[in-house]
């Protein structure tokens, strides 16, 4: 009688080494302008001059490619073990500005609240994955819709030319983005195999080259750059740790760490692999110890990038393996800057109808879970859904809403997950009690399936 192989899970699934550079290298151009925003973004508002900002960009994408390394494939009890990518989190923006600003603290304070604040959360990472009880289907459906809802934004923004291009909205500009949508679509609709997995990357080299044409693209500074430089800790001297800046830093890795738990337990739903407490502990470590080696290598607080799990699940590729070759990209963008200034020469609107499909793909993967809670037997939950969902959309509608609150609550109150994930926690809480979901009611409504 012959012995029954167990099937390889597709997240573990170990693909051909020129699918992975590939599939790597999708993952790598969506979430590469995000990315970079951040290091630009602080070093300019901090006034360093322009070699110090392309050496912060370096530094950031080769903590990206660790952290990645660390989350996707795993040591010990660090990392999901899931396709993730990793980088730096946008939430921490305004309180490191208030930090670097200071000027008996300047970037070095950054760097020492960024790693005190990496220690304290990878110490409380477990106590955070105690919460994991409070997220049955419905608040779980939410914190994902929400995301979904959070982030399409940004996709609109990049078809549109992006944030602070004077061109916004030209017609050129939503032209290629819609261009790019469509030819996606189309490889996704007619082509199979390998090449439809890949319809994302192919969408922006299709549009890249139609942004050339177009002369839309510029490749200045690239003469500057080294080939090669190598990204050494303490770059700007030795970290100062103030008391008030890593409270500060701290409470925005609790508010990543909420993000984050919204995000794998989206991402265990797209590619059939539901996340429990010991998984997402894994997880949250990875964010806390990312976040201490991007404090040591002149970078800054990471967590997991929700722009990739929207591209998971418009390719249904789910390899970790992928991310792995991604983290294996990003470490060599961080030590080879010609190769960072090419891909940075990328036009946002070419990224724009690629986000619009993968951001909406989020949004979907939430909705389809509360299409599977009960309404008819249990009315409130309709309460749950409808307040929860209009408090995420509070950032994204009104940017001045929360204008006149103190500037300490920023990080909160900007944050639409976190607003929709303490509202349906609470009101979840409130109506339906705290009862611990039953596993089989829960996977049920999760519609998750054995692969």
């Amino acid at each position: 009688m012959r012995k029954t192989v167990n099937a390889v899970h597709p997240v573990d699934e170990r693909l051909p080494i020129g699918k992975l550079l590939m599939l790597g290298l999708q993952h790598v151009l969506v979430m590469y302008a995000g990315a970079v925003a951040v290091p630009l973004i602080v070093g300019g508002a901090l006034g360093l001059p322009k070699d110090q900002i392309a050496f912060l960009i370096s530094a950031d994408l080769m903590c990206c490619g660790i952290a990645t390394l660390l989350q996707s494939v795993g040591i010990g009890k660090f990392g999901i073990r899931m396709p993730v990518i990793m980088a730096v989190t946008f939430a921490a923006v305004g309180p490191m500005l208030a930090i670097g600003n200071n000027p008996s603290l300047g970037i070095n304070g950054i760097f020492g609240a960024t790693i005190a604040a990496g220690v304290i959360g990878t110490l409380i990472a477990p106590l955070v994955g105690k919460l994991l009880r409070f997220f049955p289907p419905i608040v779980t459906g939410i914190v994902i819709t929400s995301i979904g809802l959070t982030i399409v934004g940004v996709g609109i923004n990049w078809a549109a030319g992006g944030v602070g291009n004077p061109e916004y909205g030209d017609p050129v500009y939503l032209g290629v983005s819609f261009a790019v949508l469509v030819f996606i679509l189309l490889i996704t609709r007619f082509v199979k195999g390998f090449f439809s997995n890949i319809a994302v990357l192919l969408g922006i080299v299709f549009g890249f080259i139609i942004a050339v044409l177009l002369h839309k693209v510029s490749f200045a500074g690239i003469e500057q750059v080294k080939w090669f430089d190598i990204v050494t800790p303490f770059h700007f001297g030795m970290p100062v740790f103030d008391p008030w800046a890593i409270g500060t830093l701290t409470i925005v890795m609790l508010i990543t760490f909420i993000e984050s738990t919204g995000m794998f337990l989206a991402l265990g739903e797209i590619v059939g692999k539901p996340v429990d407490e010991k998984a997402l502990v894994s997880g949250l470590r990875v964010d806390g110890l990312a976040t201490v080696i991007g404090g040591l290598f002149n970078s800054f607080p990471h967590t997991s990038f929700s722009q990739n799990i929207g591209l998971v699940g418009v390719t249904g590729v789910k390899s970790r393996w992928v991310c792995v070759a991604a983290g294996g990209i990003l470490l060599l963008f961080g030590v080879i800057p010609k190769m960072s200034v090419i891909v940075a020469s990328i036009p946002q609107f070419v990224l724009g109808g690629a986000g619009v499909v993968m951001f909406g793909m989020v949004m979907a993967t939430g909705v389809k879970i509360l299409a599977k809670v009960d309404y008819t037997n249990n009315r409130y939950n309709l309460y749950i859904v409808a307040i929860s969902i209009g408090m995420a959309m509070i950032p994204v509608a009104s940017n001045k809403f929360f204008a006149k609150m103190p500037e300490q609550l920023a990080p909160l109150l900007h944050s639409g997950i976190l607003l929709a994930t303490i509202s349906a926690v609470a009101l979840n809480a409130y109506f339906n009690g705290l009862k611990k979901p039953d596993a089989q009611t829960d996977g049920a409504a999760l519609g998750c399936e054995a692969h």
